[in-house]
């Protein structure tokens, strides 16, 4: 709760300082990008985290699956980053 006041506070105060050029449809499309931009990686953040978080789990309950758990792990982080760059991909165009 309290990322998400600090998150509403950054983005009030890039609302409130934003120059006169910025008033204009081309600067409030660069806003929307960048906050966008930033959700997409903080969520590809989180997400790695969580596989990690999980995978660190896994093979401390059942360390004979260890070869099989890191090879399900590689291939989700490895999707999750695909997913990321196309968003990122959508944000900068």
């Amino acid at each position: 709760m309290k990322s998400l006041k600090l998150l509403v506070l950054a983005v009030a105060v890039v609302a409130l300082t934003a120059d006169p050029i910025m008033a204009a449809d081309e600067g409030l499309i660069r806003i929307g990008k960048g906050i966008g931009l930033g959700l997409a990686v903080l969520g590809a953040g989180i997400g790695l985290g969580l596989i990690g978080k999980g995978l660190t789990e896994s093979i401390a309950r059942q360390p004979e699956f260890a070869n099989t758990i890191l090879r399900g792990a590689i291939i989700f982080a490895a999707l999750l980053e695909g997913v990321t760059l196309l968003g990122i991909l959508f944000c900068l165009f």
